[in-house]
């Protein structure tokens, strides 16, 4: 009779131990600008894949300009701006305002970007294919993160170029005002 209440005990424990595992808040580490070399090389075989990440949030909804305001309060400088890309290959059509990279969990990588720098809504999401069961609860986590105190906006100052405009443009966060302004090519 022991042995069963024992096994019994030890089989719902491990239920709710792995309950309990499913509603954890991921931890989100963002990769500096230093380690997107190592990021790459750790990730380099990994398919990605934007799904699990459709749900709508309240960071979808808000002007990307803010949202990077937010991550910046949040997470510090992007791991890579258009300067980062521009003397390397760079493309139009691959113009980026900012990305930020992370690890979750210590094992799932994650980019997030601007779909068209300060001229939409949200962000581009993306993650390892293998992971896309935990995407709904890291998209929550950082929903949460940014739209709590320590995601209130900071400045910031990044340069965008649209090639749809075929313009430049300093994108910004300073004294408690949003800017795009034209400008022409910046020297990087």
């Amino acid at each position: 009779m022991a042995i069963k209440r024992i096994l019994f005990t030890a089989f719902f424990s491990l239920i709710w131990c792995a309950a309990y595992a499913q509603f954890e808040e991921p931890v989100l580490r963002k990769v500096t600008s230093s380690e997107r070399a190592a990021f790459q090389q750790r990730f380099a075989n990994i398919s990605w894949t934007g799904q699990g990440l459709y749900n709508p949030t309240t960071i979808d909804r808000i002007p990307t300009i803010e949202v990077r305001s937010r991550l910046q309060a949040a997470f510090g400088n992007p791991t890579q701006t258009i300067a980062d890309l521009i003397n390397n290959n760079f493309r139009p059509g691959k113009a980026i305002q900012f990305e930020y990279w992370f690890i979750v969990d210590g094992e799932m990588p994650l980019m997030i970007l601007d779909l068209d720098g300060p001229f939409e809504n949200g962000l581009v999401y993306v993650g390892a294919t293998r992971y896309v069961d935990l995407m709904p609860a890291v998209k929550r986590a950082l929903n949460r993160i940014l739209m709590s105190e320590e995601g209130e906006p900071a400045e910031f100052r990044d340069y965008f170029f649209s090639p749809e405009r075929n313009q430049w443009y300093l994108v910004s966060y300073q004294n408690g005002e949003f800017k795009r302004e034209t400008i022409s090519r910046p020297n990087f």
